[in-house]
């Protein structure tokens, strides 16, 4: 009876466990958010900046990762003290879009491009001037054969 029981209990254990686990959220921290944000007067990532202004921009979010807050709100308290510019990666939205758009098309028209002319490119060459040679005359034979006899001998 009781290992039925502890059956029951342990199957119930399993069925509520996956859930609570996923209910657990990953705690950001200082190094976390360093690489995705820039030091808006350095102008370089914020891992990298050596400055007072890099400093106070630690310190508020050391802050806000004190209180407790993900990723995304922490970037959005950023944006709203900083500007956009705090970011490492502009959003994937608007205008900012062409960041990330324009580079994969140049890549694509080129090969692109580069499949529609290398074949235009093939048919055009003229065949090597070796292959389209007259053959030797008689005379220009008997001095050739004339020649390498000398400079075997």
């Amino acid at each position: 009876m009781r290992r039925g029981a502890a059956c029951v209990l342990a199957v119930l254990l399993l069925a509520v466990a996956p859930p609570a686990a996923l209910a657990v959220r990953q705690r950001t921290t200082l190094e976390d958010v360093q690489q995705q944000v820039m030091c808006v007067t350095c102008q370089i990532p914020l891992q990298e900046a050596e400055s007072p202004a890099a400093n106070q921009e630690r310190t508020f979010i050391q802050t806000l990762v004190d209180q407790g807050k993900t990723m995304a709100q922490i970037k959005h308290q950023l944006v709203l003290s900083y500007g956009v510019g705090v970011l490492a990666m502009p959003p994937a939205n608007g205008f900012d879009v062409t960041v990330y758009v324009v580079p994969i098309a140049a890549v694509a028209a080129a090969v692109l491009l580069a499949l529609f002319l290398l074949p235009r490119w093939r048919r055009r060459r003229a065949p090597p001037a070796a292959l389209t040679a007259a053959p030797l005359s008689a005379a220009d034979a008997a001095r050739l054969d004339a020649d390498l006899a000398r400079f075997e001998g």
